[in-house]
This record gives structure tokens, C-alpha cells and sequence, in this order.
């Protein structure tokens, strides 16, 4: 039977926590330096002590560059995903409406007529099928 890892879990001290955050402020030691010199586990271990003392200044910034037309490319192409969604939504409810008449008038009728229509589009040759007839 293979014996489970034990978990250790590591709890630091506030005292411990200011020390290491006031060395980082400082200058004296990076974040990478301090989790080597005091034996830190964890990857967001300081940054997470960071962003509880408020000391976001120490932690990385983000700067994002982008060519001049770039972010109305991004919402133009956002607002076209938009309304090609709402399209597909609403083709989507079209063929539920005409899937629920061919029924209906199947019921009253007394005709098939969605079988003869699956017949006759499963019997039809494929878009790439017609092509090649064309071409020949």
C-alpha cells in the first residue's frame, strides 16, 4: 500500500509577514531574493501578503501597447460575434417554429410530410457532390 504525502502547511507570524514586506519596500531585497533568504513556499505567497498591506506599488505593472486602431477593431469585431449570435438565435427558433408546423400539419392533415422531407434532403446530393458534377 503506497502511503499518502504528508501535507505540511506553513503559517507565518504578522511580525514575520511586515518584516519580509518592510525589506522588499525597502529596496533591500527582491520578492525572489526574500522567498530564497527566508525559505518561502508558495508563488503568491508575498504577493498575496503584498496586496493585504496595501503595498501594491511593489507588485508588477501591466503596461499594454496597442496600435492606434486597435481596440475599436476589438469592439467592432465583439459587436459583429454580437449580432452573429443573435442571429444563429434566432435561425435556431425559426426552425423550431417550422419543425412544430410541419408537425401540426402532419397531425391535421394526416400527411408525412417531415419523413418525405428528410427522404427527399438525404437523397440530395451535397453541395461538394454538385460542384464536381458541374465541373466534369
Amino acid at each position: 500500500m503506497v502511503k499518502e504525502r504528508e501535507r505540511i502547511t506553513y503559517k507565518y507570524s504578522r511580525a514575520f509577514k511586515l518584516k519580509v514586506v518592510g525589506e522588499i519596500e525597502s529596496g533591500r531585497l527582491t520578492k525572489n531574493q526574500a522567498k530564497e533568504l527566508y525559505g518561502i513556499k508558495g508563488g503568491s505567497t508575498l504577493t498575496c501578503w503584498i496586496k493585504k498591506m496595501g503595498k501594491d506599488h511593489l507588485l508588477n505593472k501591466i503596461v499594454r501597447i496597442e496600435l492606434k486602431n486597435e481596440p475599436s477593431r476589438i469592439k467592432q469585431l465583439e459587436k459583429e460575434k454580437q449580432a452573429l449570435e443573435r442571429a444563429l438565435s434566432q435561425a435556431h427558433l425559426k426552425l423550431l417554429a417550422y419543425e412544430s408546423l410541419i408537425e401540426v400539419a402532419d397531425e391535421e392533415l394526416g400527411t408525412e410530410l417531415k419523413k418525405n422531407l428528410e427522404l427527399k434532403l438525404s437523397n440530395e446530393p451535397k453541395p461538394e457532390e454538385k460542384k464536381k458534377r458541374r465541373q466534369k
